[in-house]
């Protein structure tokens, strides 16, 4: 046999194989095509629809570090971390918006023998104004900047409410189930109205507590002055509140914020108390709050502050604090 015809035979059989080959061969199936998340802006910034559907969805959380300091503490200081995760969905229809709101919280201390539980902070339905769940209602918004401030004892609740807000102001009505600090099932009342008039605002906040026919009303008014913000609150409470828990009868505040930098502010803020916890005995307060922005949803806070009551010892107190936040 010469190479001629070696060459042609191999060629040949090469050309049987690859037919056979060919005729076994597998084809592969075309892959189905993937929807890629898409930016939801309809509802504000960090929203995206959920695939498949027109509801946008909000994923947002927080992890915060403490350590606290206090004269009157069993312990010189103690350490806590809280971490929460939030849920938003939104989705626009017929009746208008319905939105939905789900926040898990947990907190757990350093020296505790356990773990903190998990909770379920919030949870409400929105359809317009609207708001049923569970929910921070408007009275813990009431405030200074500081952290000496407090009339408000209770201000979460399974509600119903209704908020009509425009250009101008805000006002809103809710009922709240308090049978949570009763015996029995009682229910109270909360409502609020808002304004904004040029460089300051002002809100105001009632409660009434059916169950021991007690109520109370506050208001913060707030002003943007030089180069920080003045806040000045005040508070009255016909008496005890099982429900709302006031902490005094009647409280006036002032806090001012400096805004040092772009990143740093700083809160002096001082606080008195009318008959505490409906008693004969005022007292007052006073702190110094300092934040610093160390990065894009990282900050760094301290407070010192200062409690003296009548016919009690006086106390310092403190912490500091690292917060991120997405």
């Amino acid at each position: 046999m010469n190479i001629k015809s070696l060459l042609l035979g191999s060629a040949a059989a090469l050309a049987v194989v690859s037919g056979a080959q060919a005729a076994d061969a597998i084809v592969a199936a075309e892959p189905e095509p993937m929807e890629y998340v898409r930016v939801c802006d309809a509802f504000g910034t960090g929203y995206f629809y959920i695939p498949g559907t027109e509801t946008c969805l909000k994923i947002s959380g927080e992890v915060r570090a403490t350590v606290y300091a206090s004269e009157d503490s069993a312990e010189d200081w103690d350490s806590e971390v809280r971490a929460r995760l939030a849920f938003e969905a939104k989705n626009d229809s017929e009746i208008g918006t319905i939105g939905s709101y789900i926040r898990i919280q947990g907190t757990a201390g350093a020296l505790a023998d356990e773990r903190a539980d998990v909770v379920l902070d919030q949870a409400y339905i929105t359809v317009g104004g609207f708001l049923v769940g569970r929910d921070l209602t408007w009275v813990d918004d009431w405030g200074l900047a500081g952290e000496s401030d407090a009339f408000f004892g209770n201000a979460i609740f399974n509600t119903i409410s209704y908020t009509y807000t425009s250009d101008a102001f805000t006002v809103g009505l809710g009922v709240d189930d308090l049978s949570d600090d009763f015996a029995g099932n009682e229910v109270g009342v909360q409502g609020t109205l808002s304004a904004a008039i040029g460089p300051a605002s002002l809100a105001a906040y009632a409660v009434y507590d059916f169950g021991d026919e007690e109520g109370g009303i506050a208001g913060v008014l707030s002003a943007d002055i030089g180069p920080g913000t003045l806040g000045i609150a005040a508070g009255w409470a016909s008496g005890q509140s099982t429900g709302y828990d006031f902490a005094s009868e009647w409280t006036v505040g002032a806090a001012y914020t400096f805004k040092a930098t772009e990143k740093l502010s700083i809160t002096p803020q001082v606080v008195y108390y009318g008959d505490v916890d409906f008693t004969t005995a005022d007292a007052w307060a006073a702190d110094l709050y300092v934040e610093y922005q160390l990065a894009s949803g990282l900050k760094a806070s301290a407070d010192v502050g200062y409690y003296d009551e009548d016919g009690a010892d006086s106390n310092w107190n403190g912490f500091v604090r690292l917060t991120r936040s997405f």
